[in-house]
């Protein structure tokens, strides 16, 4: 594991452990004020700001959340960080599974890291295994 890729598996832990304890103060120290969620769905994307995604996670309950950090990239104070996501959450009384490949966007500030932005769009609930052609 890189340096990067530490640092961001540390910032995700902290970001879980909020999510758990429900901790709106601690996220808000991680996410930056200008935060953006983007998610695509089927439908259509959905676009949150840090206030319009925090309403929504006060009508959930976090079950589960495992999170496996991919590819890490530095430039001067910013992290450019893919994850691979899964979380079971109840929601408006409903159990949602949901796999998803988020693209975060951490950026130090003087408060420390805190991310930006974060695309998300849904995975099958199983790893693919990528085709391997063979050779002729």
């Amino acid at each position: 594991m890189t340096e990067h890729q530490s640092l961001v598996q540390r910032l995700e832990a902290e970001w879980r452990e909020a999510l758990f304890a429900k901790d709106e103060a601690r996220l808000r120290s991680l996410i930056h004020p200008d935060f953006q969620l983007v998610a695509v769905r089927a439908e259509q994307p959905v676009a949150l700001d840090l206030d319009g995604w925090i309403s929504a996670l006060s009508q959930m309950d976090l079950a589960d959340m495992q999170v496996e950090i991919g590819h890490c990239v530095r430039v001067e104070n910013t992290i450019v960080a893919t994850v691979d996501a899964r979380w079971t959450v109840k929601c408006l009384g409903q159990l949602v599974e949901e796999r998803v490949l988020l693209t975060d966007v951490w950026v130090q500030c003087q408060e420390g890291w805190r991310v930006i932005r974060r695309h998300s769009s849904p995975l099958p609930s199983d790893p693919v295994e990528p085709e391997v052609e063979e050779e002729a």
